[in-house]
């Protein structure tokens, strides 16, 4: 059985300054490891809302609860519909929001899913199991000039192009179908030397598969200013990222809405009328420590930014 182990687990909490009776947002409740550490903290007198789009964390999840409570709330949706979320469950504010945007161990490793090239499974990669969209779909029935965009715009994948045109070739052979026929078309489209690198070929590609799939980047940018507006003032917002896009898009918009005045220096008032709406924390990302990644590689790329509402 898959023991997923959730990553900066004690930097995360601990930076939401959580306390007895608090109502917090578990954004992404994933294998539950974040959503349990906050539910014994704020206790029966607080509440706790998790959501997710993956139904079976949400139903894994319930079955962690040692009993029937009344203070948790599992919502079955996207974090990009949070204003939404918070209204159909009658809450105006909220204390605390975390978002771990990484995958669990138990959603990597399911075969049926085929988020890995680890696997030989079939290409769909979808957390929401309800939509039409799937990696597959993508491989077999996407442009190559729309394949190299997003190989090179999601995975930074250096031969994009050459990627894209051999998946072009082999799909008019056939149907482009598992995650090993994938990887093995990857592998094929890469210098040799790129094959021996410390990362395996078909790591950028899969990741902006998953990424495309799942609408990963869009739905963060939406997310983040309904998390800030969602705040009480002095809450904090904790978001854990695990590649480059993800951390510049929370970097950029933590900046935006930290920055006040933007009237030019020789106005002599400000006519702008912009506020600062939060603080940020952590001025430099919170990454793991030495004997984290040691226990649990997939942490290795995690870094955690934390703000503050004003």
């Amino acid at each position: 059985m898959t023991i997923h182990k959730p990553v900066l687990l004690h930097e995360s909490i601990e930076g939401l300054k959580l306390k007895k009776g608090d109502t917090v947002v578990d954004a992404t409740l994933g294998g539950g490891g974040h959503s349990s550490e906050i539910f014994k903290i704020i206790g029966k007198s607080g509440k706790l809302i998790a959501i997710d789009q993956d139904s079976a964390a949400i139903e894994n999840f319930k079955k962690q609860l040692s009993s029937e409570v009344d203070n948790v709330f599992l919502v079955k949706d996207n974090f990009a519909n949070l204003q939404n979320i918070l209204g159909g469950v009658r809450i105006l504010a909220v204390d605390a929001i975390l978002a771990d945007l990484g995958y669990s161990s138990i959603q990597l490793e399911d075969e049926a899913r085929g988020m890995s090239f680890l696997q030989n499974s079939i290409l769909d990669m979808r957390l929401d199991r309800e939509q039409e969209l799937t990696a597959g779909k993508i491989v077999n029935e996407y442009g190559v000039a729309e394949l190299e965009r997003i190989f090179k715009d999601y995975g930074e994948e250096r031969f994009a192009r050459a990627i894209a045109r051999k998946i072009y070739q082999q799909r008019s052979l056939k149907p482009i179908e598992t995650t090993k026929e994938l990887a093995e078309i990857i592998n094929a489209s890469v210098p040799e030397r790129y094959k021996h690198g410390r990362i395996n070929p078909a790591t950028r590609t899969f990741q902006a598969l998953r990424i495309e799939t799942n609408r990963e980047l869009e739905v963060l940018e939406k997310f983040i200013p309904q998390a800030i507006e969602a705040l009480k003032p002095g809450g904090r917002l904790a978001i854990i990222s695990f590649h480059s896009l993800e951390d510049r898009i929370v970097k950029d918009i933590f900046r935006e809405n930290a920055r006040g005045c933007i009237c030019p220096p020789d106005f002599p008032k400000c006519v702008c009328d912009r506020k600062e709406k939060i603080r940020i924390i952590t001025q430099k990302p919170i990454v793991p420590n030495a004997l984290e990644i040691r226990e649990n590689p997939r942490s290795r790329s995690a870094k955690l930014r934390i703000a503050e509402k004003i």
